[in-house]
């Protein structure tokens, strides 16, 4: 909604202060002189590094990139929440893996599982609705779930580096996208309130689905098959299928982002990988090569060589979430 906003003068000191540096939430050191540079370099027509606004594609991995991952990927949270309201109907779950532990809310065991054990969580509470149903489902949860440590709405786990990131490259003629194992119906019911990315551009995990026909209301049925996982190797495939170009940026967390990076930044002209490395346990978490969430090893040791920068959360983000104390 457009309006007209009176600010005082503390508001529009502030408001300056954004306009003359973008990425106000990051503290000044390589890591954003690295992004601030790039993004310079390539939409000046004068230099040689120029990129065509066509071209301008940057890519983001969302769970552990775009907002927090732990103590679950949140879909996994929003899973087991149905899980629950299910149990009745399924007593044979009690005693079954991943199912007891997460019926337990024993969320290390549920990271255990894997993936194997994540996809069948999926599978049996994300299926076999409709879209519109399950899309509805999936907004009901983020009004009124809460985040088990900060008690706050799911979408209030967002970085606000990123989303300063994300404000700063469309400013400048870049499309954002979304390239996340997390589901693509999950995601699109909310990424463009909470990040400005349209349904359109988000890339995720697919199920199969059924078109059912009604001369009033056709919708799709979510099949219990997953068609399409986005994650690893995926995640380049995913992005040749949906954007058809190859991206000149790249944010992940995780070795499963790797694939991701090594696309992007493999390419002609100049390129830019970004790793967000979690190092800050007292603002969010820290953790890498022993998670079972968002597990990061390879990137920390092949990283610096493939010329990928290693953002330390810690250090190099004055703010995490938009609700803490901005900078």
């Amino acid at each position: 909604m457009l309006g007209c906003f009176l600010l005082g003068q503390a508001a529009f000191a502030g408001l300056a202060l954004a306009q003359e540096d973008p990425l106000a939430s990051w503290n000044e050191g390589p890591a954003k002189s690295a992004i601030l540079e790039f993004v310079a370099e390539t939409t000046d027509p004068d230099s040689q590094g120029y990129v065509a606004p066509d071209e301008r594609i940057a890519v983001f991995d969302n769970d552990g990139t775009l907002w927090s991952e732990k103590p679950l990927y949140f879909q996994v949270l929003f899973a087991i929440e149905r899980l629950q309201e299910m149990a009745g109907d399924h007593p044979e779950r009690t005693e079954t893996q991943p199912f007891k532990a997460a019926l337990k809310r024993d969320w290390e065991a549920v990271a255990a599982s894997g993936g194997k054990g994540l996809m069948k969580l999926l599978a049996a509470t994300q299926t076999g609705m409709s879209d519109r149903t399950f899309t509805a489902e999936v907004q009901d949860w983020l009004d009124t779930a809460r985040h088990p440590r900060f008690d706050r709405p799911f979408t209030e786990l967002v970085f606000q580096p990123m989303l300063d990131v994300l404000e700063y490259l469309r400013a400048n003629g870049f499309r954002t996208w979304i390239v996340s194992g997390g589901g693509i119906d999950f995601m699109r019911a909310w990424t463009e309130e909470a990040y400005g990315v349209p349904p359109e551009q988000v890339i995720g995990t697919q199920v199969d689905l059924d078109y059912v026909s009604d001369t009033k209301a056709p919708a799709f049925e979510r099949k219990s098959g997953t068609f399409f996982f986005t994650d690893g190797a995926n995640k380049p495939i995913g992005i040749q299928r949906h954007v058809g170009r190859r991206p000149v940026i790249a944010f992940g967390n995780s070795d499963g982002d790797l694939e991701m990076l090594e696309w992007t930044t493999t390419g002609e002209g100049p390129r830019l990988g970004v790793l967000i490395h979690h190092t800050d346990a007292e603002r969010e978490w820290a953790y890498d090569r022993e998670s079972d969430i968002g597990r990061l090893d390879k990137g920390l040791a092949e990283g610096p060589d493939r010329g990928w920068i290693i953002v330390d959360m810690a250090d190099d983000w004055a703010q995490v979430y938009p609700w803490q104390s901005a900078p």
